[in-house]
């Protein structure tokens, strides 16, 4: 039986459903284990997408918008909602509509429609530079080389500002020509709003800016535009101030860290873009180079003899700083929701620099992360210019201003949303919200303050019990019974200005909860495997029984409950199991998944491990399946490059592998290639087609630098080198140091104790089965 392409449904309207069929009751959606969810790309580049400049015309009863599935009296000019059954009238500029003269919105190919709204062109954007001086001369010295780059991308009618910290905290003035001037707040101490107001704009007669106001085209006037000036007018001074630029006269003492107050200088930056621009595309832009050591949000002491706290600390209660840092973010974070402004963190140092405390303030207004181990490495170099590329197939396409919402019929409920965004207090209908939350729940729309052409966001549902009459809802027509509603609605403010409203609307159908076949039959495992992969992560963050041996647990009691409800056996005969084709590849899914650094802690730091969930929370079904299940091809003589199997067994040393982990691309030479390759037979003429195999794999990780945010780390290495480890961590263990076949001679081994993707096959069709 062929599984029908669902990657294809996701280019045309950037939206990916787990299950395609829904079972028509609460009870029988439990028993498909996988949650009832979509990943939602809201500013995915559709090139068939149609763009209408007029507003939308909304339904009075759910504020639903138009769409191909409303049904249309063209006689009496009015639309009856597919959500909630409301006949709804045209308005007088849509009289003329008949059954050959249909608006847009009312085509039936025209499911994604993106409304150019009739509004004053936004203010350009401003940004706030916030510049750890505690580095080392040659970290600053890079740091310092890549702001000046970037303020050569920068727009010229955009704002920008500048706050260093180290032990005290700088706000300099940039609208102050005569001579480099700042206003330094002290870093041990923590700052309310109001204090950091006063402090800045009191010198000024007491009274502060008024958000919003235009001056040379740019959103910043009076008082505030000391401290965030249009780049035209401050160039130079910004230039010299950089370049003039120290590390912190008050050095470190013996045996102690720098005092770094990280937390206190974001706190000022939120307040300042506050003040200033309240409402108007901001973005603070953190670049830290190791751990908040005073003041607000402070996450280790002084003393070098105190280490960083680490997972197994924080299991065991020994993180003393965590919770009250933790908790002086989220204030800072709502304190940027509220404004519409962002915080980006470029977190550069070989040390934990605190980003397990401060990721909600990134997570919650959709800020970039990028982290790296010095700033002058690649990573971080490349990642930051591309922030300001606006054209080309590499440009982000960052908007800002952003509001998701979800309309749906009314057997459907909303659980909540896991991605970068903020909770709105919003419910479109009486009974539209579930009971129990998954990630930011207990609303139908969400705030995001930033947003690039890559942010996916999955929302996660529950079937109610169709026509119950609970919460005042009625039987859906007979007509219609058949068929379920999903919308998206995304309103923000491109990179252009122009404020954009996309409505995605797409329909899908019930079906009775004992047709096994029919749900199984459209059930997507890749979006299945990605919604549980958020929904899991999420647990492990919130919930604090909810560790690495317990998510394990949960992970296998449901993929064996899942095999149990869709696998066709016979009781307790193993051999008998079978999967149907759309369950396939799920169980190589899970077990990939259990061993990812998303579940399993060991080696990596709380850092480390909330950059890899919060990277995970925003991209689309595709990347987040390379991060759960790397991609594995070899380049050899023998023809073009191939996928091979993500298994010990794909070494060989007469070959060339290109592992892609998302995070870290890995090209790894087997042992007959390196020792040519050491003999510099490449570049013997006699050898092209030597040199063309070893070129190949280099230009295709290339390529897939060149096209991913944030740039990924790369690792050029050898079979049997100490980096090897990079591409064995990776690797189903088949062959391991105490299995018989030793690798088969040509191929690797690795030593570890995990079990190998077979013997997690056998164990699983032997608990399924079992009676």
């Amino acid at each position: 039986m062929q599984t029908p392409d669902w990657g294809a449904l996701e280019a045309v309207d950037g939206v990916r459903l787990s299950w395609n069929v829904w079972p028509n009751s609460r009870m029988e959606a439990q028993k498909c284990v996988v949650p009832f969810g979509a990943l939602v790309t809201p500013r995915k580049v559709l090139p068939e997408m149609p763009v209408v400049p007029y507003d939308p015309i909304r339904c009075k009863g759910c504020a639903a918008c138009l769409n191909p599935y409303a049904r249309v009296d063209f006689n009496a000019k009015l639309w009856i909602c597919p959500f909630c059954y409301t006949r709804n009238h045209f308005p007088q500029h849509y009289a003329s509509i008949s059954e050959t003269n249909l608006p847009a919105e009312l085509f039936p190919t025209y499911t994604t429609i993106e409304y150019q709204l009739q509004r004053p062109a936004g203010s350009p954007p401003a940004y706030m530079f916030v510049v750890d001086v505690c580095l080392i001369e040659e970290e600053l010295s890079a740091l310092k080389q890549s702001l000046t780059q970037a303020l050569s991308l920068l727009p010229e009618n955009a704002s920008v500002g500048l706050i260093t910290y180290g032990t005290h905290v700088h706000v300099h003035e940039l609208g102050f020509d005569e001579c480099p001037k700042s206003y330094v707040f002290r870093g041990s101490k923590e700052f309310t709003s109001q204090q950091i107001q006063d402090q800045l704009f009191r010198s000024t007669g007491g009274a502060r800016p008024r958000p919003g106001q235009q001056t040379n085209g740019a959103a910043v006037t009076g008082h505030q535009s000391k401290f965030l000036v249009p780049l035209a007018d401050c160039e130079f001074q910004l230039t010299s101030v950089l370049e003039e630029l120290s590390r912190d006269s008050f050095s470190a003492l013996p045996d102690c860290r720098p005092a770094r107050c990280t937390g206190t200088a974001v706190a000022v930056a939120a307040t300042l873009l506050a003040s200033s621009v309240s409402n108007i595309p901001a973005r603070a832009m953190l670049f830290v180079g190791g751990p908040a050591t005073d003041g607000g949000g402070q996450v280790v002491g002084k003393e070098l003899e105190t280490a960083m706290r680490s997972h197994k600390d924080i299991a065991k209660g020994a993180a003393p700083f965590m919770n009250k840092a933790t908790k002086y973010y989220e204030t800072v974070a709502t304190q940027l929701c509220t404004n519409g402004h962002c915080l980006d963190v470029f977190a550069c140092s070989l040390d934990q620099v605190g980003l397990a405390e401060m990721k909600v303030c990134a997570e919650k207004t959709g800020g970039m992360v990028v982290l790296a181990e010095s700033f002058a490495n690649t990573v971080f170099k490349t990642s930051f210019a591309r922030m300001f590329t606006t054209e080309g197939e590499d440009a982000l396409g960052v908007s800002s201003g952003g509001v998701f919402e979800v309309i749906t019929s009314r057997d459907v409920k909303t659980a909540g949303c896991v991605g970068p965004c903020a909770a709105l207090d919003k419910k479109t209908l009486p009974g539209a919200i579930a009971d129990v939350p998954v990630g930011s729940g207990g609303t139908t729309a969400w705030k995001l303050c930033s947003l690039s052409n890559d942010t996916s966001l999955a929302v996660f549902f529950e079937p109610a019990n169709r026509g119950d009459g609970k919460d005042g809802t009625q039987t859906a027509p007979q007509q219609q019974s058949q068929q379920f509603f999903l919308q998206f609605v995304t309103m923000c403010t491109v990179p252009g200005g122009e404020t954009r409203l996309r409505v995605t609307t797409t329909t899908r159908r019930w079906t009775e909860g004992a047709n096994i076949n029919d749900i199984a039959a459209g059930f997507d495992q890749e979006a299945g495997a990605a919604l549980i992969a958020r929904q899991l992560t999420w647990k492990m963050e919130t919930e604090d029984e909810f560790d690495c041996p317990a998510a394990t647990r949960w992970l296998d009691r449901s993929l064996i409950r899942l095999c149990q409800r869709f696998g066709d056996y016979r009781k307790d005969d193993p051999a008998s199991f079978q999967l149907m084709p759309q369950f396939s590849i799920y169980p190589q899914f899970m077990f990939n998944l259990r061993r990812s650094q998303f579940v399993q802690v060991f080696n990596n730091s709380p850092d480390e491990t909330a950059y890899y969930r919060m990277i995970l929370w925003r991209e689309n079904v595709l990347n987040s399946l390379v991060m759960i299940q790397p991609t594995l091809m070899a380049y050899s003589f023998n023809g073009p490059p191939e996928p091979v199997l993500l298994d010990v067994c794909s070494i060989a040393p007469d070959r060339i592998l290109v592992l892609d982990a998302y995070f870290s691309v890995v090209i790894f030479h087997g042992q007959t290639i390196a020792q040519w390759r050491k003999a510099n037979y490449q570049e013997q003429p006699e050898h092209e087609a030597f040199k063309q195999l070893l070129e190949a794999p280099k230009a295709d990780a290339q390529e897939i630098l060149g096209r991913r945010f944030p740039v990924p780390r790369l690792v050029d290495c050898d079979q049997h080198g100490s980096q090897a480890r990079f591409l064995l961590a990776k690797l189903n263990p088949s062959a391991t140091y105490n299995s018989a076949g030793m690798g088969g001679g040509s191929s690797d081994i690795i030593f570890t104790d995990d079990v190998s993707l077979q013997v997690f096959m056998e164990h699983l069709k032997r608990l399924a089965v079992a009676s």
